[in-house]
């Protein structure tokens, strides 16, 4: 499967859409419990537009397989060199390169925008997802328990960081 990485487009938030309201429902990749609608999938890709963060997604046959971007990490300006990201791949897809072609591009996004550090909250219980961020060069900085809450049982949250 030939994959192309490249911006997303306001075009493609229905099937972002779609892959973030499969997270949301069926696992603790996404901590939100409510799916969201196509006007808010569509107001968070101009928020992030207005504030020039990149939303890159990973193509193949027109179809989007996954996404990733980064934002904000805090508020606060002294934070201004940290960026927060998120990695989602299509169910069934995972496991084949695609989030890692993602995250690559990614990474030298933020390297070539001046950022210093990216950060990323993972699942307790989500070790593929951990592994995955090892591989890409990203160490464990903290472990916290119980969280959050999803389909009534508390969630260990571990922070990663790469260091750009």
């Amino acid at each position: 499967m030939a994959v192309l990485i490249r911006p997303a487009e306001k075009k493609d938030m229905p099937e972002i859409l779609e892959i973030n309201n499969f997270e949301i429902l069926n696992s603790t990749v996404n901590y939100d419990y409510t799916p969201k609608s196509l006007e808010e999938q569509t107001h968070w890709f101009e928020q992030k537009q207005q504030a020039g963060f990149p939303i890159l997604v990973a193509e193949s046959d027109g179809k989007i397989h996954g996404f990733a971007t980064y934002g904000t990490f805090r508020s606060k300006p002294g934070y201004r060199f940290t960026v927060e990201h998120s990695v989602y791949i299509s169910n069934g897809l995972r496991g084949k390169g695609i989030g890692k072609m993602l995250m690559e591009n990614l990474i030298e996004i933020a390297r070539k925008e001046g950022y210093h550090t990216m950060v990323g909250g993972i699942d307790g219980s989500n070790e593929s997802s951990y592994h995955f961020h090892m591989k890409l060069g990203f160490k464990e900085v903290a472990r916290f328990k119980e969280t959050a809450t999803k389909f009534d049982r508390w969630l260990g949250l571990i922070f990663v960081q790469l260091m750009l």
